[in-house]
């Protein structure tokens, strides 16, 4: 039971010195901001996810997307 307990201390401890943190300074946030640098910077990349997500979930939709989780609309 001790060294269960000890495993998981060892493993949050871990854990907690592997994020990946780091302090941007002022001058590096024009390059952070830059739009290569956004996750939806191609609309008709996001609108096929989008699409690929409503039909195979189906209990999940608005967003203008009909039809259930066959994928037919």
């Amino acid at each position: 039971m001790k060294n269960k307990a000890r495993l998981f201390a060892a493993m949050g401890v871990l854990l907690l010195f592997s994020t990946g943190c780091q302090h941007v300074k002022p001058w590096q946030r024009g390059a952070l901001a830059d739009s290569v640098m956004q996750a939806d910077r191609d609309p008709l990349g996001v609108a096929q996810d989008e699409h690929i997500f409503f039909s195979r979930e189906a209990a999940f939709g608005g967003r203008g997307v009909g039809g259930g989780g066959c994928g037919c609309n």
